[in-house]
């Protein structure tokens, strides 16, 4: 076996010992097809711990891409190596005749509901619950921090159950009012339904309120331009939002947590820690 291979061989196995996957598990009712996968510590908790949840959100153009994507199953191994109990959804994805919207942020807030209705049986800490996606996952992160109930964006199911979160991380994602033409996610054109593509923007639902953002762009992204997440951190900087903007350097679209060009991981993970460990818990 070639050297190279056997060390990621070995780098796998490895990964493999401190992270517990379990797969396939439904979250959205026996009618729905799309199910989750979750991401444990191997360590079992100290007595009485609750560690904090994470909800990874793939991308795809809200037509495609999948749970178990390899930048998923970073995202989720490496939250998870550092104490965090994730899941990495599967949500409606549209196509032609078929629109989702709003069902896939619906999709979304349940899985949040979700974490907090397993909290017990996972030793999640319910009041401490964030997010992170990339592409149209960045953009339902983003949709998933900065709405609520007055939005109109709530699921049916369990509304007793909160699907507010406490911290988010959209990556590379459409940010700014509006979208560039029509969209098989949407059930009408923008020219029938313009506000229905403009509420579906996260900047337009910014308030005082919302949890600390830190958002992820490279320059070289030719697919979402980088003043999306410009002009959201604008935003958030107007009404007092805390947040960072993170700009990569010849970064294209669609990177996980260790592009060519700047490995990420211990700033997501500091910016996780920071707004879901209590002081005692971070490393």
């Amino acid at each position: 076996m070639p050297s190279t291979l056997l060390l990621l061989v070995l780098s796998a196995a490895a990964w493999a010992d401190d992270v517990v996957v379990r797969k396939d598990i439904p979250y959205l009712g026996p009618d729905r097809a799309e199910k989750l996968d979750l991401y444990l510590p191997a360590a079992d908790p100290k007595d009485g711990e609750e560690r904090p949840g994470i909800v990874i959100i793939h991308g795809g153009g809200w037509t495609g891409g999948d749970k178990g994507a390899r930048r998923e199953i970073e995202i989720g191994t490496t939250l998870a190596q550092h104490g965090y109990v994730c899941v990495s959804i599967d949500y409606a994805l549209a196509k032609k005749g078929s629109p989702t919207w709003p069902g896939n942020l619906k999709d979304c807030k349940r899985a949040v509901q979700w974490l907090r209705k397993h909290a017990e049986e996972y030793h999640v800490d319910a009041d401490r619950i964030g997010a992170i996606g990339g592409s149209a996952g960045g953009h339902l992160t983003a949709m998933l921090a900065l709405t609520g109930p007055d939005d109109g964006f709530e699921p049916e199911e369990d509304p007793d159950v909160s699907t507010r979160i406490q911290a988010a991380a959209p990556m590379y994602a459409h940010m700014a009012a509006g979208f560039d033409g029509d969209h098989a996610m949407f059930p009408a054109r923008m020219s029938e339904s313009p506000d229905l593509y403009r509420l579906a923007a996260p900047i337009a639902h910014v308030t005082k309120d919302d949890p600390p953002i830190l958002l992820l762009h490279g320059t070289a992204d030719t697919t979402t331009p980088l003043f999306h997440s410009e002009r959201l951190a604008a935003k958030l900087q107007e009404v007092g939002v805390p947040h960072q903007l993170v700009i990569v350097e010849g970064a294209p679209h669609s990177f996980a947590l260790r592009p060519r060009q700047r490995d990420l991981r211990a700033l997501v993970i500091g910016f996780f820690d920071e707004h879901l460990k209590p002081a005692k818990d971070r490393e």
